[in-house]
C-alpha cells in the first residue's frame, strides 16, 4: 500500500512553535493575568467572558489570522457554526471526491446542503468542476480521507481561492502536527476539536477570516452558549503541551515504522503510515491475527474505543 502521510514537525519545530505560543500568551496575558479561573456570563460590552475573549486573541494571533471563535461541540461544532456562517439552507458545498466524515455528512443533511464532488488530487480536474458547477463554498480536510489521497492542502485552497471559492478547512488531526494549518495557507476559516489538543471536552475553534467569525460570534447570544472564561484557559493550558508532544508521537511512529519493517516482529508483513486521521500505523500481518492483537493491546493499556480525544 503506497501512502502519502503529512509532514510532521520535528522536535525542534514543534519546540519553536510552542515556544510562540507561550510567547503570544504572555504577551495577552501578562503578570500574573494568566493566574485565574475565569470568569463567566455576559460581560456588558462583549456579550462573552472576558477571558474568552483574550484567549480567542491568542488564537488568532498564534495561527496568524484576523479573529478566533471558541464553540461548543468539539471539532463537529466548530464545522456546524462555520459552515452555517457560510451558507444558506439548499446551496451547494463542494468537497473531496472521498468518504465524508460521518459527523460532517450528518451536518450537510441537517443544513440541506447540495454536495458537489471533485477530485482534489488533480487540480485540473478541481479547477474544471469548480468552473461547471460554481459551488458556493468548498470543505476540504486537511488529513487524508483515504489512503491514496496526496493533495497538497495549499495548492487546493490556491485553486479555489483563483475561482472566487471561499473555503473551510476542517483542520482537526493536523494542528499543532504540521507547519500550517488551513487559515495559515489561503482558506478563510480553520476549524478544530480542542479536546484533540489536550484541551477540555466538548470545545472547539473557528480561526480566519473577521467576517465569518463575526457571524458566528452573532449566533452565540446567551451566556449558555458561551465558552466560559475557564474552559478557555484549559485551552490554551492544552494546546501548550501539544506541538512537542505529537511531533514525539510522529517520531516513535518513524521509529516503529522501520522496526516493524526491518523484522523485529515475525508475525508482521509490512507496515506503513497513513494519516487517518491521525497519523498511525497500519499494519499487515502474515496471518490473520489483528482481532487477536486488539484485544491483547486493551489487556497492555490501550483505549478499547474512541473517546474524541487525541488518538
Amino acid at each position: 500500500m503506497k501512502t502519502f502521510p503529512l509532514q510532521s514537525l520535528t522536535l525542534i519545530e514543534a519546540q519553536q512553535k510552542q515556544f510562540a505560543l507561550v510567547d503570544t500568551i504572555c504577551r495577552h496575558f501578562p503578570g500574573s493575568e494568566f493566574l485565574t479561573c475565569g470568569d463567566l456570563g455576559l460581560t456588558p460590552g462583549l456579550n462573552q467572558p472576558r477571558i474568552t475573549q483574550r484567549v480567542e486573541q491568542v488564537l488568532a494571533d498564534a495561527f496568524h489570522a484576523q479573529a478566533a471563535a471558541l464553540v461548543q461541540g468539539a471539532g463537529t461544532g466548530a464545522i456546524r457554526a462555520a459552515l452555517a456562517a457560510l451558507l444558506k439552507s439548499g446551496q451547494r458545498l463542494l468537497v473531496h471526491d472521498a468518504p465524508v466524515y460521518p459527523t460532517t455528512r450528518v451536518i450537510i443533511e441537517q443544513m440541506g446542503l447540495t454536495l458537489i464532488t471533485a477530485d482534489f488530487n488533480d487540480l485540473s480536474a478541481l479547477k474544471q468542476v469548480v468552473d461547471e458547477q460554481q459551488p458556493d463554498a468548498a470543505l476540504v480536510q486537511h488529513t487524508r480521507q483515504q489512503p491514496q489521497d496526496r493533495y497538497v492542502l495549499a495548492d487546493v485552497l490556491a485553486t479555489l481561492r483563483a475561482a472566487g471559492v471561499p473555503a473551510l478547512t476542517d483542520d482537526n488531526y493536523a494542528v499543532m502536527k504540521v507547519a500550517r494549518i488551513g487559515c495559515e495557507c489561503g482558506a478563510n476559516v480553520s476549524t478544530f476539536s480542542c479536546f484533540k489538543l489536550f484541551g477540555p471536552e466538548g470545545v472547539g475553534a473557528v480561526v480566519g477570516d473577521a467576517d465569518v467569525i463575526s457571524r458566528i460570534r452573532a449566533t452565540l447570544y446567551s451566556g449558555g452558549s458561551q465558552i466560559q472564561g475557564a474552559q478557555a484557559l484549559e485551552v490554551l493550558r492544552g494546546l501548550v503541551l501539544a506541538p512537542v508532544m505529537h511531533a514525539v508521537q510522529a517520531g516513535v511512529s518513524e521509529r516503529l515504522l522501520a522496526l516493524l519493517n526491518g523484522g523485529a516482529v515475525a508475525e508482521v508483513k509490512s507496515a506503513v503510515i497513513a494519516n487517518a486521521q491521525s497519523k498511525v500505523l497500519i499494519v499487515e500481518f502474515h496471518q490473520p491475527i489483528a482481532a487477536r492483537v486488539l484485544e491483547e493491546a486493551q489487556k497492555l493499556g490501550a483505549l478499547p474505543y474512541p473517546v474524541g480525544a487525541e488518538s
